[in-house]
């Protein structure tokens, strides 16, 4: 089990509520659940969790699948969201 920080930017700080937050996890797969679980978060949060893109210390995960997304210890997961514009 590691810990770290899961740091949320734009549409996904808002439904979230918050900037960041700790994670004890294993996976990114874990994390990201443990997230969607925490009371107060609604469909909006889910919704927009769903569509991101996940960076583990700088490092795109993705198509991967989050379950063999090993998490670092004292790692930082950045939740991105999609960006409108062009």
């Amino acid at each position: 089990m590691a810990t770290g920080t899961i740091r949320y930017w734009a549409a996904a700080k808002a439904a979230a509520g918050l900037h960041e937050e700790p994670y004890d996890a294993v996976t990114l797969a874990d994390a990201v659940s443990a997230a969607l679980a925490r009371d107060g978060r609604g469909e909006e949060f889910r919704r927009v969790v769903g569509r991101s893109s996940f960076l583990v210390d700088g490092d795109p995960v993705g198509t991967r699948p989050h379950a063999s997304v090993a998490l670092p210890e004292g790692g930082v997961v950045e939740v991105l969201p999609p960006f409108a514009g062009g």
